[in-house]
């Protein structure tokens, strides 16, 4: 159904427009320049940026297994007794209601995971961004 309703009128659109340039003859436009390398630290920079990101989404969804308005409610959704936490924190994040964690078992781990890899690439990064630029400022010292 998909490929019915999406895919074959972009298809055929597609081809439309390439049969009216061709009896035109309209030209294909020039093409574009090739886009610079990243470097290494701009790479770390994309790693860091996005486990920081993925931390967020890992920490926010342990989070919704707190109690916030009605502390009984989480318990009863999480292990379907209708009582208050025995405990609670949000790092490490962890819900204890009647002696079962609700929260599950890899949210803690993962966290710990992506916070040392946010961390690495992030030092990476400045790292690599450093020694670039005092490479350039020996490179333009020894040309002058």
């Amino acid at each position: 159904m998909l490929i019915l309703a999406l895919a074959l009128p972009a298809w055929a659109w597609i081809t439309y427009v390439g049969l009216v340039r061709a009896r035109r003859g309209d030209e294909l436009p020039p093409p574009r320049p090739p886009r610079p390398r990243r470097s290494p630290a701009t790479k770390a920079a994309w790693v860091a940026g996005l486990a920081y990101l993925a931390g967020g989404a890992v920490h926010l969804y342990g989070l919704s297994y707190m109690p916030f308005l009605q502390p009984e409610d989480a318990c009863w959704f999480g292990v379907g007794i209708m009582d208050s936490p025995d405990s609670s924190s949000a790092l490490p994040v962890s819900l204890v209601c009647h002696g079962i964690e609700v929260v599950p078992w890899w949210v803690n781990p993962g966290l710990l995971a992506l916070a040392v890899t946010a961390v690495a690439a992030t030092v990476t990064s400045v790292v690599l961004a450093l020694r670039h630029r005092a490479d350039r400022r020996r490179r333009e010292a020894r040309s002058a």
